[in-house]
């Protein structure tokens, strides 16, 4: 998986009532700010001045990169592969003189636990997929660099401006922690519901809006020895998609801040929580799930669905991607907003949408200023246009890809969603500031999907997670207006 608080590191803030302006690239489109987000916090500037063997700085070289060095690279090697990166470094040795090390992996806290254990970190690391470092951990532990100074440095494309300034609005959010960002979410993401196109013409189907159309359509699959709803079993991050949308969408962005922020009555006591895990395990029960996905891992259930084996899949915009190479070529890959339950306070069109991909540089990288400049490089339009080429997917840089570039059909149709939803877009902030209470939701979604517990108890365990979080005197410097 890809994976995933508008902070002020700086005196500059990242539009602190703004989550996502869509401007999604291309040129395709420049959508309205959404004005969803904030987050009351505030942090320091960057508190690592230890860049090492330093050479001039200037405007065109803010870090004074000294030619001739070399760069540990470590990139997680998943939906959007690693080319684009050793693209980057190739365009990095050819302008600067900077060689690479480059290590593209899955294996992300088995090859770099002990690397970080030992203050021997890579320079800079895509910190993503199932076996991610977590990030608030590593931040925990001070291993982090605070990236204000990268974002508070002149923009490669307008000098005059910050780097901060040439980013889509909310989308550094998902890398804060306490009020600094540590981590550099690259990649514009939706996460929401896919199918087949194809399919869907030859069965007649339309996309559903509502639960009970959504649960017609499964009902039908059923009939014709087809599943409803794949999920990756193994990795209930993924139903939680469908689950906590379905939260967000029925009670509002109250909803979803109440979890965010802690509430008491986030899970318990919360209308819009039970209507959400009451409608997923309507699912459940009726078995309208694709047999066996609950044992399946992420690409195991992806790979039946593109075998036309279940109608529905839930996944983020890196899908299309992971599953290239097992996606015929007349599927015609499709995602659609989480359908409504009755009574829901967003409308149908609104999609969860942010920042994915975390990028860090550790405190203790060797090579300080050549990591800080190569990610000052990556907001580039050059940059962000070879990451489109290679990867089929936009970044949060604004307008920040070329209009020649062309997207597959599936990243085609999140374009189109994102346009669809304009304002109406959230991100929950939770996973991020707090991966041992996202843990404890997930698997209780992992009970819950295996019909083991029901959905009071799933409430009951969540809710436990969060007043467990809330006794952290620490989560007190992490809050949401």
């Amino acid at each position: 998986m890809g994976s995933t608080s508008a902070a002020n590191p700086g005196n500059e803030g990242v539009g602190r009532r703004d989550l996502i302006r869509r401007s999604a690239a291309l040129g395709l489109l420049t959508i309205p700010t959404a004005g969803f987000l904030s987050a009351c916090a505030s942090g320091g500037g960057d508190n690592n001045s230890n860049d090492g063997d330093q050479g001039k700085t200037s405007k065109s070289n803010p870090f004074g990169v000294k030619k001739g060095g070399n760069l540990d690279v470590v990139i997680f090697k998943g939906g959007y592969g690693d080319d684009y990166a050793k693209a980057w470094e190739s365009d990095y040795q050819k302008k600067l003189g900077i060689t690479s090390t480059h290590t593209g992996t899955q294996e992300i806290t088995g090859k770099l636990q002990p690397r970080f254990n030992a203050g021997n970190p890579p320079d800079i690391v895509d910190d993503s997929g199932a076996q991610q470092i977590k990030v608030d951990v590593l931040y925990k532990n001070g291993q982090l660099l605070d990236l204000a100074s990268v974002l508070d440095a002149p923009s490669v494309d307008d000098p005059s401006k910050k780097v901060r300034d040439m980013i889509i609005p909310g989308t550094l959010d998902a890398g804060m922690q306490e009020g600094k960002i540590v981590a550099l979410n690259y990649i514009y993401t939706v996460w929401g519901l896919w199918y087949s196109g194809k399919l869907f013409k030859e069965k007649g189907w339309e996309e559903p809006k509502t639960w009970a159309d959504f649960l017609t359509i499964c009902q039908d699959a059923k009939k014709q020895g087809i599943g409803g709803l794949a999920h990756q079993g193994k990795y209930p991050y993924y139903i939680n998609v469908a689950i906590m949308d379905l939260i967000a969408k029925t009670g509002g962005l109250d909803a979803m801040k109440a979890i965010d922020n802690l509430d008491p009555k986030a899970f318990v006591g919360s209308d819009a929580a039970k209507a959400g895990v009451e409608a997923i395990y309507e699912v459940v029960e009726k078995g309208l799930l694709m047999p066996g996905t609950n044992g399946l891992t992420h690409t195991e259930s992806q790979t039946r669905w593109n075998q036309y084996k279940a109608a529905f899949i839930t996944c983020g915009s890196w899908l299309e991607n992971e599953q290239l190479k097992q996606t015929p070529a007349d599927f015609d890959m499709k995602f659609m907003p989480m359908p409504l339950v009755p009574g829901s306070k967003l409308p149908f069109e609104a999609i969860r949408a942010g920042s994915g991909e975390p990028f860090i540089i550790p405190a203790k990288a060797k090579n300080l200023a050549g990591a800080k400049e190569f990610m000052r490089r990556m907001l580039s339009k050059e940059w962000s246009t070879l990451f489109a080429k290679e990867a089929n997917s936009l970044t949060i840089l604004k307008d920040g890809v070329d209009p020649s570039v062309k997207l597959r059909p599936g990243t085609q149709s999140t374009v189109e969603a994102s346009k669809a939803a304009g304002d109406n877009t959230f991100r929950y902030l939770y996973p991020e500031w707090y991966s041992e209470m996202d843990t404890a939701i997930q698997n209780a979604s992992n009970e819950l999907m295996a019909k083991r517990i029901q959905p009071k108890e799933w409430l009951k365990r969540c809710q436990a997670a969060v007043d467990k979080q809330a006794k952290d005197p620490a989560s007190k410097k992490n809050h949401r207006d």
